[in-house]
């Protein structure tokens, strides 16, 4: 029989070392979140309608949309741009069904309609299975990890949008030997 040395104390380093999970980076980089949100919005706002990989800032009044992605990488699909872009997304998906005045739940259904399509498509993306939540419309979560972010910034006429999948998760912590 082998005698194991004993230290006395666990100090987890073993548990540590299977607790490793993905950050976004290593799944999905932003060539296909870049894809991904161009042919959502081909389907959903118009086949005319191009996203333009150029940053822009986003004005004060951001409103973002998102769905939390649950499964081997848990996080958020996030969609962020001013409030009158969102508005004019909504009149774009719309079309004609689009009222005169726009209310709140117009544009929230709408733009949460465009994360959730967005979303699901990252889902799908991604290793194993996975489960969407309902979008919200709102304050967007916050980044947990720098790290686990992969994020594109582009123009939709001439306005700026920003799609962020971000991890829900704070950093595993570091082992110091």
């Amino acid at each position: 029989m082998t005698a194991f040395p004993t230290t006395g104390s666990d100090t987890g380093e073993r548990r540590r070392a299977g607790d490793t999970r993905p950050v976004i980076s290593a799944l999905i980089d932003e060539a296909t979140v870049q894809a991904i949100a161009e042919e959502a919005w081909i389907a959903l706002v118009g086949e005319d309608e191009v996203l333009v990989p150029l940053p822009g800032d986003l004005p004060a009044d951001p409103l973002s949309s998102w769905v939390d992605v649950v499964g081997p990488w848990t996080g958020s699909v996030v969609l962020t741009t001013g409030a009158q872009t969102a508005a004019e997304l909504t009149r774009a998906l719309l079309g004609d069904y689009a009222p005169d005045l726009l209310e709140h739940e117009d544009v929230a259904d709408a733009f949460g309609e465009i994360a959730n399509v967005v979303g699901g498509n990252v889902k799908a993306a991604l290793p194993g299975p996975s489960a969407l939540s309902l979008p919200e419309v709102g304050n967007p979560p916050a980044v947990r990890n720098p790290a686990d972010v992969v994020r594109i910034d582009v123009l939709w006429r001439g306005q700026p949008v920003s799609i962020s999948v971000q991890g829900a998760l704070p950093p595993l912590p570091v082992a110091h030997h």
